[in-house]
């Protein structure tokens, strides 16, 4: 099989990879498929070797919030997490891109008050209404207007804060790509990776951190690292195996209500690790089988990245025929119209789904 080695990519905008991805979901209204979504997809070992992969996984990408799992690691690492007593709860958390429900909000601001520090002082993520529409249209009738701990970053945020505070380091200003936080993020991410994050394309995320582009293959193997960390040092290794361990266990504070993350979580227990990210991302761990993923929409599309993930779920046996019926409404979405009626499907097309284990 392919190997996936270190390289250099300093690729401008005018020399990305050319080429269509393939077509791998389908989106069906009636009997015709009125829309269709390329995507690029790996899944790879811990060494580097590529056990499955669709399209150009050379492709630089900008991996947004789906690597939150990376970025949780000196949290962890550094003691932080110890020092100031957390729990799963807030591990998961520093992974999330959660709905901004009142228990999300509650245990954010419960957790930067153990290190002595409050959102709208100390966090440098901007505020904006929840996700969850219930939540959202209760603090529209009470005028109640949102803080940054409703952000759905505020999670990491606090884990950047907390480690920050842990390394007696100033952390202001530490969403700035020059902070010792940031800069021991790439630092993460280039041993993680195996790439070298010099020269490379940046850009700025929702949240204000940087976001730093390099190949779907190579998010996917830091992914297989996490999963399989065997030959990182012990608390490297030790630090994964919590941040796995405690999305895993905490799927509702990585997401939220009717999200597939959480959903998929709540039935793959332990098998899987599963993180998305905006511009239809998706990176993920199976820990059992020590492999790592990564997935991009190339069009930027959440529906379409949900159909794949579910695929792959299926194809690498982390879910059975009776737990694939059960998710059935996450796997193969429904289209309905505004009435309820259904309309459509949204399905894998036929070069994703033509192979059912590997």
């Amino acid at each position: 099989m392919d190997q996936i080695h270190a390289h250099d990519h300093n690729h401008t905008e005018a020399e990305l990879p050319q080429g269509d991805s393939p077509i791998l979901v389908e989106v069906w209204r009636g009997n015709l498929v009125e829309s269709r979504h390329r995507a690029i997809a790996a899944v790879v070992d811990a060494h580097g070797r590529v056990v499955k992969a669709w399209g150009d996984i050379e492709r630089p990408i900008y991996g947004r919030s789906s690597i939150k799992p990376l970025l949780a690691i000196p949290l962890v690492e550094s003691g932080a997490a110890d020092a100031f007593g957390l729990t799963e709860k807030e591990i998961a958390l520093a992974c999330a891109s959660h709905s901004g429900e009142p228990g999300h909000v509650d245990a954010v601001n419960a957790w930067l008050a153990k290190i002595g520090r409050n959102a709208e002082e100390h966090l440098e993520c901007g505020a904006h209404y929840p996700y969850y529409e219930p939540a959202m249209h209760d603090m529209l009738r009470n005028n109640v207007v949102p803080t940054r701990a409703h952000n759905n970053c505020s999670g990491k945020h606090s884990g950047f804060l907390t480690t920050a505070v842990h390394l007696g380091e100033d952390h202001r200003g530490y969403i700035q790509y020059e902070h010792k936080v940031q800069q021991r993020l790439v630092g993460i991410l280039e041993q993680m990776c195996g790439v070298d994050l010099g020269g490379v394309p940046r850009g700025i995320d929702g949240c204000g951190i940087p976001t730093i582009a390099f190949p779907v293959g190579h998010h996917a193997l830091g992914m297989a690292q996490m999963a399989d960390p065997h030959h990182l040092s012990p608390a490297r290794a030790a630090a994964c195996g919590r941040i796995l361990a405690a999305m895993s266990h905490e799927p509702w504070y990585v997401a939220g209500t009717t999200r597939f993350c959480t959903d998929i979580m709540k039935v793959t227990g332990t098998k899987a690790a599963i993180k998305t990210g905006a511009e239809g991302v998706y990176m993920g761990a199976f820990p059992d089988l020590g492999l790592g993923f990564c997935l991009k929409i190339e069009d930027g599309n959440g529906r379409g990245a949900e159909v794949v993930m579910g695929q792959l779920l299926r194809h690498f046996g982390i879910i059975d025929e009776a737990q694939a019926e059960q998710l059935k409404s996450s796997l193969t979405p429904t289209l309905k119209n505004w009435a309820g009626t259904a309309v459509g499907k949204i399905t894998p097309a036929p070069l994703l789904s033509e192979t059912a284990s590997f």
